[in-house]
């Protein structure tokens, strides 16, 4: 079977992030990669340069994916929303639902190990929360039900029954 010749920027960064996940960042590697994707290794450094440089662009990818993607959920840019909890409930339901496969909390570990990546991650955070707070019109509260919701996001492969999340927000709202 023949490799692919080409293969976009965001398939090679999925890959980079799904591995980071699975298996930590020091799994990185350009055979690694090349072996996932089908790309040959030369093609993988002639597009990125160096190792590093290629994860940084593809944890960079990652926190561009979650930016859009909490847009989106926000109704697109200068999209209607409904004010008030159940706003706000449903804004970060759209975004659990947007961000789906996309591994949130490597991204965010990968991130912090990357002190010119960690103002990305606070970025994104107050964007979020700024969200939320538009609905909830508290800072303090939306900086709660963030932590919440991420700790909900982070924690939900073990499948144990915790708080539902919509009762926070309606205690805080």
């Amino acid at each position: 079977m023949s490799r692919p010749r080409t293969l976009p920027d965001s398939d090679v960064f999925a890959v980079i992030l799904q591995r980071i996940a699975a298996e930590g960042e020091k799994s990185v590697a350009f055979s690694a990669i090349s072996r996932a994707t089908g790309l040959a290794g030369a093609s993988l450094v002639q597009r990125y340069g160096s190792l590093a440089q290629m994860v940084e662009a593809a944890l960079n990818w990652g926190w561009d994916e979650l930016d859009r993607m909490s847009v989106a959920a926000a109704g697109g840019a200068d999209g209607a929303e409904t004010l008030g909890p159940k706003g706000a409930q449903a804004f970060l339901k759209g975004l659990t639902d947007l961000v789906g496969a996309l591994p949130m909390g490597a991204l965010l570990a990968a991130s912090l190990r990357h002190p010119h990546l960690r103002p990305r991650a606070a970025a994104w955070k107050d964007k979020v929360e700024g969200l939320i707070a538009r609905h909830l019109r508290d800072h303090d509260a939306a900086a709660m039900v963030f932590a919440a919701w991420q700790g909900q996001v982070l924690w939900e492969g073990l499948e144990t029954k915790s708080f539902r999340l919509k009762d926070l927000v309606k205690k805080l709202g």
